[in-house]
């Protein structure tokens, strides 16, 4: 606790998991917390990523762990030093959530909901006296210096101690992250890296009966290899303008960036990927030769309807008889990708504010007392229970900071509510 002559009331702006982590950081430290939230209800991105069972982090080694948010990595590893994966698993256990580990080592909750976390979550947040207002929009500063709010009421001048700005990226806006707020900043001299989808699929030019055939079916069971040769594997999905899934988006970053500097990248997709080239020519040689090509490819290596039609796809002209040449497509089926997906569709994006704008406690070198988290900073990682540690993480280390520079400059001027 601190030694405040008034209560500090703080700001935070975006009820996703980066601004109630804060927020929560903030009521223990006994600062008054106004959670402001354009939506109708809170956390509903967090919601939406719970719907196919929430990943809340995942059991690597800490180093493996910090190297997922790439060159990002220096900068996260303060935030991650103080909530880690194991605090994690406490904290939602704490929420009478327990958790259990996968066999890829993800962790979820028991319920493999976020709606029951996000409840008792909420209702904590509450009963610690913080106010959670939605339908409120941040529309940036008045002349004074004043917060300017609008709510169902109208636009209303804010004085508080210090703001927490934990607003989101630019996709799923209709989940309430627009990226607005980019220009707002921009115009105040900080220095905001442009938006680029992560975690997202990419466009490529499929044959239409190929799309009219397949569009919306899985290729389980495969490997990725991505333009920089990493491997990943897992599964992707057809989509009717490109590919999409798992294993694309753990290799989304370089995909994106290869087709950035040369128009397009190719990726390999391995059809089955637990046997080697000579295995896969000796089962096709021992099928006998009048059978069809399909025939050939379904009873040799039980690929299905649309792995048969993807070999097809990839590559220039027929596909070769010659069963060591068949083999060798089959463990790499080349596709070329022309561009991302949509911004608005990706799961989450790269850019945000550039980690130079930020001081060491998250606050905004430009703008004092104001402080940022979650998507909003220059950072990205795959899909795994890294996004969403990353956000609290860096929610929680906002909401550290805010309080800090609060005690160190004793700007406890105001009251506690606006």
């Amino acid at each position: 606790m601190t030694e405040f002559v008034f209560r500090p009331h703080v700001a935070v702006i975006g009820g996703g998991p980066a601004g109630l982590a804060c927020a929560e950081i903030l009521s223990d430290r006994g600062c008054a917390v106004s959670v402001v939230e354009q939506m109708p209800t809170m956390g509903r991105k967090l919601l939406m990523a719970g719907r196919g069972g929430l990943n809340l982090t995942h059991t690597e080694t800490p180093a493996l762990f910090a190297a997922r948010y790439g060159t990002a990595q220096p900068m996260m590893a303060r935030a991650l030093a103080a909530f880690t994966p194991c605090d994690m698993v406490q904290w939602a256990e704490g929420l009478g959530q327990p958790c259990f580990t996968g066999s890829s080592g993800r962790v979820f909750p028991r319920a493999m909901k976020a709606s029951p976390l996000l409840r008792a979550w909420l209702a904590r947040l509450a009963e610690r006296g913080v106010r959670l207002l939605t339908r409120h929009r941040w529309e940036g500063w008045d002349t004074e210096g004043r917060l300017r709010v609008r709510g169902p009421g109208g636009q209303a001048g804010w004085r508080v101690n210090a703001t927490v700005l934990a607003m989101g990226g630019a996709s799923w806006a209709r989940l309430g992250a627009d990226g607005a707020w980019r220009e707002r900043l921009l115009a105040l001299g900080v220095d905001v890296a442009p938006f680029a989808p992560a975690n997202c699929g990419f466009m490529t030019d499929w044959s239409a009966d190929f799309t009219n055939r397949f569009a919306g079916t899985p290729l389980r069971g495969i490997a990725l290899t991505g333009p920089n040769g990493q491997t990943v594997r897992g599964e992707a999905v057809v989509t009717g303008t490109g590919l999409e899934g798992g294993a694309v988006y753990a290799l989304s970053a370089t995909i994106r960036d290869r087709i950035a500097r040369d128009g397009h990248a190719f990726v390999h997709i391995d059809l089955r990927p637990a046997l080697g080239v000579a295995d896969i020519t000796t089962r096709i040689a021992r099928v006998r030769a009048r059978e069809s090509l399909s025939n050939t490819l379904r009873k040799a290596l039980r690929l299905t309807p649309e792995a048969i039609a993807l070999l097809r796809q990839g590559g220039d002209g027929p596909l070769p008889r010659d069963p060591a040449a068949l083999a060798r497509r089959v463990k790499a089926v080349p596709v070329m990708l022309r561009a991302p997906a949509a911004l608005d569709r990706a799961i989450s994006v790269a850019g945000g504010i550039a980690w130079s704008a930020l001081d060491e406690r998250l606050m905004l070198r430009a703008l004092p007392g104001v402080f940022a988290a979650g998507e909003m900073l220059d950072w990205e990682a795959p899909t795994g229970g890294y996004l969403l540690q990353g956000c609290m993480a860096t929610g929680r280390l906002a909401g550290e900071g805010a309080w800090e520079w609060l005690r160190d400059s004793q700007r406890g001027r105001y009251p506690s509510a606006p």
